[in-house]
């Protein structure tokens, strides 16, 4: 069986399109070199959104709170499909559309990549990936404002997707 760190990834350039580079995801986050992520933001039908707590084995940002699920785009693997793919394998997500936000670029010293943004609308059961998730829960955004003030939360989500509802009190 194959670890995480050889499998394939697909690097991005600057105008977020694949370059025709291939590495593996041990020499891209080693190198840190430019690639596609995927960001899902999940919401229940009353409008709470789903947040987590990382693994502390995770090889970026280990142990800080996300409210986007979401990974690393494989070989040829399209935006929507990688999004699909990582709210199922993190959350158990699935049956629902995901709806287009929009896209990004992000950079640091950690990661650099052009992110493929989306949201859904799920009332089913969140089954975490005990690789990935280390706590969650349903968040209504008034206490989710709260929790960003006081907690580490991944600083590319942030960036990309912060505040939620500009519009909402």
């Amino acid at each position: 069986m194959s670890s995480p760190g050889d499998e394939l990834v697909p690097l991005y350039d600057e105008s977020g399109r694949p370059s025709g580079e291939v590495v593996t995801r041990r020499e891209m986050r080693a190198r840190n070199l430019r690639h596609a992520a995927t960001a899902v933001v999940v919401r229940n039908s009353v409008g709470d959104v789903y947040v987590h707590r990382r693994t502390d084995t995770k090889d970026v940002f280990p142990g800080r709170h996300d409210f986007a699920a979401g990974g690393v785009l494989q070989v040829g693997e399209a935006p929507y499909d990688a999004a699909v793919r990582e709210a199922e394998e993190e959350l158990g997500v699935t049956g629902v559309p995901l709806e287009p936000l929009g896209e990004a670029d992000y950079a640091d010293d950690h990661t650099s990549y052009h992110a493929f943004c989306f949201t859904c609308v799920y009332d089913g059961p969140i089954t975490w990936q005990a690789e990935e998730v280390a706590w969650g829960a349903w968040v209504p955004v008034a206490e989710l404002r709260a929790m960003v003030e006081r907690e580490e939360f991944v600083p590319d989500t942030l960036a990309l997707l912060w505040p939620l509802d500009r519009s909402s009190s």
